[in-house]
């Protein structure tokens, strides 16, 4: 699209904040109001707005506006039936990345389990859900109590936040660290890292090549705009 704007800036709008665009309340595609809970987050995304495209009249891609495109998900598509995204998202805990180890070599066996465990133990006592640990790449069953843990988890999460979810979980292939980024147990690149542990492992023996490295780094870039949303949706404290 062009640039049809000169300023972009947050303004306060029923239930929260919006972006106003030369001073006219901001609006998406789909027609709804952009409403957000937080001040940040609406002037986060009035920035992403007042840099995209450089003048007015510029071609504007979706590539800039990576926050609105998360923001707009939450409004349009998982805010009228929370129930899907809950139940897409819940789905990775059947399957969590932290609960396959591998059995050769001894070095990295090892060293999943020091890095790995301390966050499963995180989830079974923050939220309780111990899930089973097993070795190799047979999908072993996770008791229904724990599944049904981590669901109310998600389940109490507001629609920005499993928007946000909805980005960080996928790229780490494990809700457990989707889960204890939201809760800010890790950061970001901590993260990322545990979720590339593997193959992190590899590269020390083997190297990486460009194709491999690209793709680490864009999943790195989703997990922290995940994370970025996440901290930005907080609500402000009254002083």
């Amino acid at each position: 699209m062009k640039r049809f704007w000169d300023r972009a800036e947050p303004a306060p709008r029923e239930g929260g904040w919006g972006v106003a665009l030369d001073g006219r309340p901001m609006r998406l595609p789909s027609g709804a109001a952009l409403v957000v809970p937080s001040r940040t987050l609406a002037a986060a995304i009035a920035e992403e707005w007042q840099e995209a495209g450089g003048a007015k009249g510029a071609e504007v891609t979706l590539a800039a506006l990576k926050l609105t495109r998360v923001i707009a998900a939450a409004i349009d598509r998982i805010a009228p039936a929370p129930e899907a995204t809950v139940d897409a998202l819940a789905a990775y805990g059947e399957t969590d990345l932290l609960c396959y180890r591998a059995e050769h070599p001894p070095e990295l066996a090892a060293r999943q389990a020091e890095r790995w465990q301390p966050l499963l133990d995180w989830a079974a006592l923050a939220l309780d859900a111990p899930l089973v640990v097993t070795t190799g790449v047979v999908h072993v069953p996770q008791p229904p109590q724990a599944c049904a843990a981590l669901r109310a988890a998600l389940a109490r999460r507001d629609p920005v936040s499993l928007a946000a979810l909805g980005v960080a979980v996928p790229a780490l292939g494990s809700l457990v660290l989707g889960l204890a980024l939201a809760e800010r147990r890790i950061g970001p690149d901590e993260a990322h890292a545990l979720a590339t542990l593997d193959e992190a492992f590899q590269i020390e023996h083997w190297g990486e090549d460009a194709e491999a490295a690209a793709r680490r780094a864009a999943l790195a870039e989703e997990v922290r705009l995940a994370a970025r949303i996440l901290a930005l949706a907080e609500p402000e404290r009254v002083a």
